[in-house]
């Protein structure tokens, strides 16, 4: 690994509140409810770990409760999305901007995910690398408040990302995207450069898919990306070992998802 690559980043988008975890969210963001047994935060951390990154290398961009984050994980570094009700994940991505120069590895806080898949993005030989589960359909077989046409769906011609949206037939999607995602130093200039020309385009205005700039997800991005500069993106796979817990129900499926039974 060069020089460069040792000073990359890692940053957690964690400012939502998570309501559709009802009142397992009341006091605490949603990525310290436990799953598995334990802070989903905290697993992600060790995922990290493996990856490489210490923890005066994690950047949390915080929202809701972000006092508690501060308090329980004072070894992080923390930026603060004090609009995080009023917009999504991209733009709460890039309160973080100024930690980005060096590369960076971004993970979505709502996700457990075995520490091999945030290992295997990192070291990507490409410039920008997805994470990839592609046995994803297996968790929406019994998964009734967030369906398949929820799911952050992948194509892929190879390894090369053609295409993102969650408007793809399941049936032609190469996988989903789990939220793991590295951009090396040398591919920051122009995803940062592409970002500000979309904000000034687009600001206040439908973005992708019905949703405006400022609700857009970081998939919609990642499209724009393919489609207006050609930016080469990869797969980085994994068949399992993956998870999202967006809802009660999921917490409840979560054991048997991980033990692969469902």
């Amino acid at each position: 690994m060069c020089d460069r690559a040792l000073l990359m980043k890692a940053i957690i988008i964690g400012a939502g509140r998570g309501s559709r975890l009802e009142h397992l969210t009341e006091d605490v963001p949603k990525t310290l409810v436990p799953v598995l047994g334990r802070p989903m935060l905290d697993q992600i951390l060790d995922a990290l770990a493996f990856a490489g990154f210490a923890r005066k290398d994690v950047v949390f961009i915080t929202g809701y409760r972000a006092e508690v984050i501060r308090e329980r994980y004072p070894d992080l570094t923390f930026v603060h999305n004090a609009e995080w009700e009023s917009n999504n994940i991209l733009l709460s991505l890039l309160y973080a901007r100024e930690h980005m120069k060096d590369g960076f590895v971004s993970t979505y806080a709502d996700i457990v995910y075995r520490p091999e898949v945030a290992r295997d993005v990192r070291q990507s030989a490409h410039p920008i690398a997805l994470g990839c589960d592609v046995d994803w359909r297996r968790r929406y077989v019994r998964r009734t408040r967030h369906p398949e046409t929820d799911a952050e769906k992948l194509l892929a011609e190879g390894e090369r990302v053609t295409r993102l949206s969650r408007t793809l037939a399941s049936e032609e999607a190469s996988g989903e995207f789990i939220g793991v995602m590295k951009v090396d130093a040398e591919a920051v200039p122009g995803f940062l450069a592409s970002f500000d020309v979309a904000a000034e385009t687009y600001r206040g205005k439908t973005f992708r898919e019905g949703r405006s700039f400022e609700k857009a997800y970081l998939i919609d991005f990642l499209q724009h990306l393919l489609e207006t500069e050609g930016a080469p993106m990869f797969r980085v796979d994994t068949p399992g070992g993956y998870m999202e817990i967006d809802t009660l129900e999921d917490r409840e499926l979560a054991d048997a998802w991980w033990r692969g039974e469902s």
